[in-house]
């Protein structure tokens, strides 16, 4: 099978480009169009001879992701479905804020995925394959154009929290982030603070985004603030306990200085009590600052949990407040279509 243009780096593609006798600035201008331009028609590449083109299109394939299905929701935020080139499907959510003039696409980095949390539907699809580093910037410019022609408006913020967890894609996730953020003309451009990369917890992982030099945001998927309950609904908690991705995310604090944030789903009677949040304190008392994302739980079928009670989970918050933590309660969007966190598993 052919390999896929985009799998290439610029120096690669340079070195290409000599082999074949063509001007390595040629390689740079293709690489203009594939990234910052998101274009996959060597058609559409008018500055490059229809010769190269051609040659192009023998050796190479082009993979695009696309459209499958659309959903839009009560609340405004829009739901597709993206096929893959080699017949998976995955799934994008584009999460307006118009007030705060914020647009958010949330990304799949996984078909599927392999973690199996109790409370999730992406983990009972299992993990088919890596998604390719191309493929999830295509999710972010495919969205990013759904959201001019719906709002008027591009994309403001990405959030890697759709299928998958990103870290056990490591090298395609951080490849995706490389091409999000890099100044035009070979990359879109993407402020780092604006993208936020959310993982179950893999601490190995969170330290090597610190040596690596990761510039954009990390939020835990934390959902229980003791090793008991945690294990029960998470099963990379046994082999990632709480006290290594603490101490993980500490180191990743030190060298990084970037935002953590922690996503808490509160379920009722589960892990919404006081002392659970007096638990949850004492983790956001640690050697690095932390805001803590309280979620509302969306339910699915088989899951033996429900969504804590409006009262309840104000209390919650409260006492997480009255304790000196910046807490924000995010309520879900997207529910009606089953776009919201946890239900994404191309239902």
């Amino acid at each position: 099978m052919q390999k896929d243009l985009r799998t290439h780096s610029l120096p690669e593609l340079e070195l290409l480009f000599a082999n074949w006798g063509e001007p390595r600035f040629r390689a740079k201008q293709l690489y203009e169009w594939l990234w910052a331009k998101s274009v996959t028609d060597l058609e559409t590449m008018s500055n490059l001879s229809k010769e190269l083109r051609q040659r192009l299109r023998e050796e190479f394939s082009l993979h695009t992701l696309r459209e499958d299905t659309v959903q839009h929701s009560a609340d405004g935020t829009i739901k597709t479905r993206f096929l893959t080139h080699d017949g998976h499907r995955i799934e994008s959510v584009l999460i307006p804020v118009p007030d705060d003039e914020r647009f958010t696409v949330c990304v799949s980095t996984q078909v599927g995925c392999s973690l199996t949390c109790a409370f999730c539907a992406t983990g009972r699809m299992g993990r088919k394959r890596n998604l390719e580093a191309y493929e999830i910037v295509d999710q972010v410019a495919l969205v990013n154009k759904q959201c001019i022609e719906s709002f008027g408006r591009p994309l403001t913020n990405v959030v890697y929290m759709g299928m998958g967890e990103p870290l056990l894609t490591y090298a395609n996730t951080m490849e995706s982030v490389a091409r999000l953020t890099t100044a035009p003309p070979l990359g879109l451009g993407m402020a780092a603070r604006r993208i936020t990369v959310s993982t179950a917890g893999i601490a190995k992982m969170i330290r090597k985004l610190a040596d690596d030099g990761f510039r954009s945001n990390l939020a835990l998927s934390l959902h229980a603030a003791d090793d008991t309950k945690r294990n029960e609904i998470m099963p990379i908690n046994e082999s990632n306990h709480l006290t290594a991705i603490m101490e993980a995310l500490e180191y990743f604090y030190q060298k990084t200085k970037n935002r953590i944030s922690y996503e808490y789903i509160a379920f009722e009677r589960f892990n919404d009590s006081n002392e659970d949040a007096a638990k949850l304190v004492r983790l956001c008392r640690r050697q690095f600052p932390v805001r803590v994302n309280i979620i509302e739980y969306n339910p699915i079928d088989g899951a033996p949990f429900t969504k804590t009670g409006e009262e309840r989970l104000n209390t919650f918050a409260a006492s997480l407040a009255k304790s000196g933590v910046t807490v924000t309660v995010r309520r879900s969007r997207g529910k009606d279509i089953d776009a919201a966190c946890g239900q994404l598993a191309n239902k």
